[in-house]
């Protein structure tokens, strides 16, 4: 093993870092553990590189040390192989590391008793990256000893993704012609969603195919291998509902009859445990129904968002996805950005999302692709009956292209189109469960 550690080594020192699209992402290398966590292929090992970037602005190429872990030289390694890591790094050169990045650190078996105690020597700056919400939990934060905060990459937000088109936003832009492509850049997002190599390719066939390895990799390496799946159609079946049933409720039971009608026999145990592995694999959100009762809440179905939009528009059966559901995953997504407590309210009518913030809810959100004469007294209602519960004073209506503001029962009502809004600066202050710092 030392040797294939050689080997990885000097490749990474004699590596071109290749082009980089600047993140929207706060970071910081203190003393603690950096931990790096999102969904595969949205640029998590290309946001280490960003900060590699930065530090070799400063430091030697030998005293950075990058290691991907599912480099296929490393299958099978364990915690207790890693300490030929150091002995290979030490016979190749006297340079002090001084930097330590690990990539897709969660293949490793036992990998936090091991960072813990590389933490402790208090040599290094570790920075450690994974495609697992469990970097993001406080079960890690727990094992290694609360030295650690972590920060959350996504698919590109709509800001980066304007940025990437080689676009910038300012107020200007609503008087004049270039409003029309800025709707039409959103369009594109809305649909093809934010990941940056499926939104660099033209066609969308290209697209359908990175998308569905995109899919099959989750599947196989992030579901099936990392928690020994062995009942591989319940876990598609499963998949390929939530796919289709974006931004919708999700009753384990009632999906359970829909097995039974296809003679699928499976406990309602087994389809709430591969939920909550889809979720630490980052394929989709759920998002509660409000309740003061922590009981409740996990008794009642769940709204299930995806990840990212194009899973839905290249890998759904739906001719032509429901684009109100669209525009509320991506409600959705920015909102998980911002990282806070996030439900839906649900009493005689339904409001999208209210957000909790220091033990109260702050803001309610209702979303809609267009205000109608015909749906604007069934929007209002659900929005109105949220406002009125949490005894807030103003709310929100978010729309494809809509903008106005009017009162009703002394409640103000802002109806603004997403693209403005996802441009925004942030009103939600950051939460501690990813606890994102600023950069050096």
């Amino acid at each position: 093993m030392r040797e294939i550690f050689k080997k990885i080594i000097v490749e990474w020192w004699e590596k071109n870092l290749p082009p980089l699209i600047e993140r929207e992402i706060p970071w910081k290398i203190t003393s603690d553990i950096l931990a790096i966590a999102g969904p595969r292929r949205v640029g998590k090992t290309y946001l280490i590189f960003q900060i590699i970037k930065k530090l070799l602005q400063n430091h030697n190429r030998e005293e950075i040390l990058f290691i991907d872990f599912e480099d296929n030289r490393l299958v099978g390694l364990t915690d207790k192989n890693l300490d030929d890591l150091f002995i290979a790094y030490r016979e190749l050169t006297d340079k002090e590391l001084k930097y330590i990045f690990f990539d897709e650190i969660q293949v490793v078996d036992h990998w936090s008793t091991f960072v813990r105690r590389l933490h402790n020597t208090q040599k290094y700056h570790i920075i450690i990256s994974g495609s697992s919400s469990k970097l993001l939990s406080k079960e890690i934060a727990t094992e290694l000893r609360g030295r650690y905060h972590s920060i959350f990459v996504s698919p590109f937000s709509f800001s980066e993704f304007i940025s990437f088109r080689g676009l910038e936003y300012s107020p200007k832009i609503d008087y004049s012609e270039l409003r029309g492509k800025f709707l039409r850049i959103f369009q594109e997002y809305l649909v093809n969603g934010g990941y940056p190599e499926v939104i660099k390719e033209e066609s969308i066939e290209e697209k359908k195919t990175k998308m569905r390895a995109y899919y099959e990799t989750t599947f196989y390496k992030d579901l099936v291998e990392r928690h020994k799946i062995t009942n591989y159609d319940l876990l598609e079946q499963l998949m390929n509902y939530l796919l289709n049933n974006c931004s919708r409720r999700f009753s384990v039971t009632s999906f359970e009859k829909i097995l039974q009608m296809k003679g699928i026999k499976v406990s309602k145990k087994t389809i709430s445990l591969y939920l909550k592995y889809l979720e630490e694999a980052f394929f989709i959100y759920s998002v509660e129904e409000f309740s003061y009762s922590a009981k409740n809440r996990m008794m009642r179905p769940r709204k299930i968002y995806l990840i990212d939009n194009a899973f839905v528009t290249f890998l759904s059966i739906q001719f032509s996805p429901d684009k109100g559901k669209l525009l509320e995953n991506v409600v959705l997504g920015h909102l998980k950005r911002q990282s806070p407590e996030i439900f839906f309210y649900n009493e005689q009518k339904e409001c999208d999302f209210v957000v909790k913030q220091d033990q109260k809810i702050i803001l309610a959100i209702q979303v809609c692709y267009e205000l109608t004469e015909e749906n604007k007294k069934r929007e209002l209602k659900g929005l109105l009956e949220a406002l009125d519960y949490f005894k807030l004073k103003e709310g929100l209506i978010l729309t494809y292209d809509q903008e106005n503001s009017f009162k009703v029962d002394n409640k103000m009502i802002k109806v603004m189109p997403v693209w403005k809004w996802l441009l925004q600066k942030p009103k939600v202050k950051e939460t501690s469960r990813h606890n994102v710092v600023t950069n050096q």
